[in-house]
């Protein structure tokens, strides 16, 4: 079998693939998501620990890194990234792993031939050269580049961290040096280094700051440059290549990734400076997108090593707009997002130069949350003293309130009402009103494939009775034909008011009736009869009845799917390696087969 090292060391073995597929494989595949699917995980520190699944052990050696995507094992030695792990897992040659992969992950996969990839080979090594050049100039003395900087306040150690350059005011000094290393112009046009016109070259970057873009492979894929003085524009970046994608990369990432896996969230700011700045102060979970709207695949590279993302971007209309972009895409992605709001100083760079690391873990301490954000911006825009701004501040928030989960609507809704006068109800029937216009989403009705908080299957509202009793409960008061259909999941009614709702309605119950309510009204005591006319007045389907059936029961599946998980992970931790090793099997096989199952749910 041909490994993926003896690929990567230039070994022809057919057709290769390109790079950037192999690359955004690694950017959508967790190593740890796709090796859990086969091998019981446990956290273990920064890592996960399992029992090898390549070679017959008791005691667990294998080990996954989530923040360098690698796996290990101390027993048999085998080790590599996620391709090389199903490559070896499913028995299959590099080829066939990429192509498993890519088709599991939706990726679209183009062939290429070994020459194209020696061509990518030495793309990356002219980078590498650009690179050196840019440094050595930088480095030499005294020059424009290293002045600039200097009263930027970064320190020499900094910029030799991040490979800071300096390209000078002549006309075609890179293209020279190349020029006499036998470069062809064409290739050093495509990497964006030099440009032409009316057949002359010239250095694409002349008097600018030099920041290396580096994969997190360590490759140099892009240049970034800062003009220094009144030139434009002010930051000229590399265009996208054979071997540069913007939406595959984030700058720094390849030196704060394990800073960001060790403190679980990321501070996300818009630019080279900011990230080096806050990395020269001590603040290293940092990355920056690179000079474009945060993508999809930006979302899932963070999501390798943390959920929590904190938005740092400047704090004038282009970085707000730049947020709520980035709000929703990371939002999307299952991550959990907050703004960071700069109170002194238009960017990251400019308040933690002024006030100081402590200063700056103050704003990421008082960071405002998905929902708060994008209300604060709301109330900025609108007047609510007026009618209309009442109204549209309603029907916006309506929008954003349908984004997220049902208990964390609920609380939003009762602090708007009381913050605004406006009244529960009315808040609820816009949202609900609003539901046939924006796809099904709605704060009160179950969406389908969205997690159980806990074990109970939804998380308690304010009051008594869980979310998905009170959805349960309203589709028998509406439609008495889901009485039968709801009676083998009773057991999810354990909240006394809605036990008791349920087991009187149970009682009226006849085939091919409707429920009497006031019949059940007569029949509670005070606290039963609030939540049900709660029930009545605020959970609306809007002719989604049987989408919120499905959706409770798949609600109700995962819960115990997720439930009987725990259970046998508690029970593992406590049996003997040797003498129940027949239970530890039999007990990691329906591990296996629940998780496979939690996966294909989502």
């Amino acid at each position: 079998m041909t490994s993926y090292s003896d690929l990567k060391a230039g070994i022809k073995v057919g057709a290769g693939f390109n790079d950037n597929i192999v690359d955004e494989i690694k950017s959508r595949c967790n190593i740890v998501d796709v090796i859990g699917r086969h091998v019981v995980l446990k956290k273990a520190g920064l890592n996960y620990k399992g029992v090898c699944p390549f070679h017959n052990e008791k005691t667990p050696s294998f080990v996954v890194s989530e923040a360098k995507q690698i796996f290990t094992c101390f027993g048999c030695g085998a080790t590599g990234d996620v391709i090389e792990f199903v490559q070896k897992y499913n028995n299959l040659d590099f080829h066939g792993s990429v192509e498993k992969l890519a088709d599991e992950y939706g990726i679209e996969i183009k062939s290429a031939g070994f020459h194209a990839e020696k061509e990518r080979a030495a793309l990356y090594e002219i980078n590498r050269e650009a690179a050196a050049y840019f440094y050595r100039a930088f480095a030499k003395g005294s020059n424009p580049g290293l002045e600039y900087m200097a009263k930027r306040g970064l320190d020499a150690a900094t910029l030799r961290k991040f490979g800071i350059g300096y390209a000078d005011a002549e006309w075609d000094s890179l293209y020279q040096y190349f020029l006499s290393k036998g470069a062809d112009p064409k290739t050093l046009l495509e990497l964006g280094l030099i440009s032409n016109s009316k057949d002359r070259y010239y250095d694409k970057y002349r008097n600018r700051v030099i920041f290396p873009i580096i994969n997190t492979r360590g490759k140099i894929i892009g240049f970034g440059g800062r003009i220094l003085g009144d030139g434009t524009p002010k930051y000229l970046n590399s265009p996208e290549s054979t071997i540069f994608l913007k939406k595959n990369n984030l700058y720094g990432l390849n030196l704060t990734r394990q800073d960001i896996n060790k403190e679980n969230y990321v501070i996300l700011v818009e630019g080279y400076m900011d990230v080096i700045s806050l990395y020269q102060h001590g603040i290293r979970n940092v990355s920056a997108s690179l000079g474009t709207a945060l993508t999809e695949n930006q979302a899932a590279m963070l999501k390798r090593y943390t959920d929590n993302v904190i938005l740092s971007y400047d704090a004038d209309a282009a970085g707000q707009a730049a947020a709520l972009r980035g709000l929703d895409i990371l939002h999307k992605s299952g991550c959990k997002v907050k703004v960071l709001h700069v109170t002194d100083g238009k960017d990251p760079d400019d308040f933690i130069k002024k006030n100081g690391k402590d200063e700056f873990l103050k704003l990421v301490h008082d960071a405002m949350s998905f929902a708060d954000y994008k209300i604060h911006i709301l109330k900025q825009r609108l007047d609510m003293n007026t009618t209309e701004g009442s109204v549209e501040f309603l029907q916006e928030t309506a929008k954003i309130l349908r984004e997220l989960s049902p208990v964390e609507a609920d609380i939003y809704i009762k602090k708007i009402a009381r913050e605004t006068k406006i009244s529960e109800g009315a808040i609820r029937l816009e949202i609900n009103g609003n539901n046939n216009s924006d796809h099904g989403r709605n704060p009160n009705i179950i969406t389908v494939r969205e997690p159980m908080r806990n074990q109970q299957t939804a998380v308690r509202t304010a009051g008594t009775g869980t979310m998905i009793e009170r959805y349960l409960i309203k589709l028998m008061l509406q439609k008495s034909s889901f009485v039968r259909k709801i009676k083998p999941y009773e057991e999810i009614f354990r909240s006394p008011s809605a036990y008791k709702i349920y087991e009187l309605i149970l009682s009226v119950y006849k085939d091919d009736e409707e429920i009497d309510i006031k019949k059940l009204e007569d029949s509670l005591e005070e606290e039963d009869s609030r939540l049900l006319h709660d029930i009545i007045e605020n959970i609306q389907f809007a002719d989604k009845e049987d989408q919120v059936f499905q959706d409770c029961v798949y609600r109700i599946h995962t819960s115990h799917l997720k439930k009987r998980e725990k259970e046998i992970i508690q029970i593992m931790s406590i049996l003997d390696d040797e003498k129940d090793r027949d239970k530890i099997e039999t007990l990691t096989i329906e591990l296996i087969e629940i998780q496979k199952e939690k996966n294909n749910r989502r």
